[in-house]
């Protein structure tokens, strides 16, 4: 349900400025102050309890909970939201006032969230990245589902400019001009059992069982069983299998499909469900990832490196960047293929540092190796898990050539292959003069991949350059 706030004043003789201003959800509050209750419960700890008693206890949680939500409360009627032309703008804060004016041509993708009490009330959250953006912009939470999904189409076809956003005016709102959405192509589903089987081949699985032994035997040794002790040993066992366990709930019933736009739709969540939306033309690499004990299975794991995503939050490391979080050689081959056409994930070949980087790599020199093919630039490394890391020429922002004082006693410089998103691919400890030729490749290849010309030198010496680039793999 929203509530429609005072509208912008149209110019006189002019178009209206704005649609009006709609507030969020009205079980906004009670949703932001159960979070809350949540936190505070979890920040007494079984001390306090102990020390104060139940009674006492529950007290001061009750009369902490009626702030919280009297808090929330006032917030949310002072929150709101709009679209003007092609900005989004968001009025919220309590004591200090903000007004935020977000330019959807900035905009790079919008998710929708939708935690345990969301999904019990039929509520769902947005949040919005855009490019620069060191945390996420302005999450609207909550909305309803429906009103949620039709934001989302809306401010992607005014960001992109899609089919979604042409025949009406970019000030209408959502509500007046309803499309049906045209049926997405399936891609991928991972299995809840390989991911399951995947979370037990993990470092926690294997020494949670030697940790818990410990525990008991300090409790015979010692003799005493208190519940203060008990409380907090379980609590300390339980943050020692938080992650495989969040990894599970969080990527629970994973599904890639395309859309219609041709962007990607990824879907995933237990507890929490979440839905992206992938524009394909802001992916800047693809990362393949062999964890020593998934290679047992002969799985592996691919990450998105997009741009606009923010990192990780206030302690949250789930960030929006999963493509498969468990999979066969074959699945991955087959997502990479549809993020980067024409990229085959079977024919990558690298070729390895010189002999003489074996002084800084004694046992991974063979696992490291960089190899340049008509579409990206691939970089491989890792002993224990192996890694590769895809990045398309035409998401190059920058090319350096790094040189430490070990690399210049053994002729050896790194090349890093910056993007947008954060993430580089690396040639490590390559030879010096192979480092400098292969930084001028990529920057002469981004070029050209961005539509620009090559310059006339290198593109006489390009047939040359590449034959060292077909050298069978070492």
């Amino acid at each position: 349900m929203d509530t429609p706030g005072p509208t912008d004043e149209p110019p006189a003789g002019g178009p209206p400025a704005g649609e009006p201003r709609r507030r969020l959800h009205p079980l906004s509050p009670l949703l932001h102050g159960a979070k809350s209750i949540a936190v505070i419960i979890a920040a007494l700890s079984w001390q306090t309890l102990s020390q104060v008693g139940v009674k006492r206890f529950a007290l001061v949680v009750a009369v902490l909970a009626a702030a919280v939500v009297v808090f929330s409360l006032v917030g949310w009627l002072n929150t709101g939201y709009h679209v003007v032309g092609r900005e989004l703008r968001i009025q919220d804060g309590l004591l200090w006032r903000r007004n935020r004016a977000i330019p959807l041509d900035r905009l790079q993708a919008v998710e929708l969230r939708r935690p345990l009490l969301a999904q019990l009330t039929g509520l769902a959250e947005l949040r919005l990245e855009v490019v620069g953006g060191g945390k996420t912009e302005a999450p609207l939470a909550y909305l309803s589902v429906r009103e949620a999904s039709a934001l989302r189409e809306r401010l992607l076809a005014l960001a992109g400019r899609t089919p979604g956003a042409s025949g009406r005016d970019v000030t209408e709102p959502a509500a007046a001009a309803p499309r049906v959405p045209a049926a997405e192509r399936p891609l991928l589903r991972v299995g809840n059992r390989d991911l399951l089987i995947s979370q037990l081949l993990t470092p926690q699985a294997f020494f949670l069982p030697v940790g818990v032994a410990f525990v008991v035997m300090q409790f015979v040794a010692e003799g005493s069983w208190t519940f203060v002790g008990i409380a907090s040993t379980v609590t300390a066992m339980a943050g020692v299998i938080l992650q495989p366990v969040r990894r599970v709930l969080q990527d629970w019933d994973f599904r890639v499909a395309r859309d219609p736009d041709g962007r990607l739709a990824v879907r995933f969540g237990l507890v929490e469900t979440r839905s992206q939306v992938v524009p394909l033309h802001r992916v800047q690499s693809v990362g393949v990832t062999w964890p020593l004990l998934w290679r047992l299975q002969g799985w592996l794991h691919l990450r998105l490196d997009v741009a606009g995503y923010a990192g990780p939050q206030n302690g949250d490391a789930r960030r929006s960047d999963r493509l498969l979080p468990v999979g066969v050689f074959e699945a991955g081959r087959l997502l990479v293929w549809e993020v980067l056409r024409g990229v085959d994930l079977a024919t990558l070949a690298t070729v390895p540092p010189p002999a003489r980087a074996r002084w800084l790599h004694p046992f991974a020199l063979r696992a490291m190796g960089v190899g340049l093919t008509p579409d990206v630039f691939v970089s491989r490394s890792g002993l224990l898990t192996r890694e590769m890391t895809l990045v398309p020429y035409a998401r190059l922002q920058s090319v350096r050539v790094v040189q430490g004082p070990i690399q210049r006693l053994l002729r050896l410089a790194s090349v890093y292959a910056d993007t947008a998103g954060g993430r580089s691919g690396v040639a490590e400890d390559r030879d010096v003069n192979e480092a400098w030729w292969l930084a001028e490749q990529l920057s002469i290849r981004a070029r050209v991949a961005r539509g620009l010309p090559r310059p006339a030198p290198a593109a006489a010496a390009a047939a040359a350059d590449d034959a060292f680039w077909r050298r069978p793999l070492s």
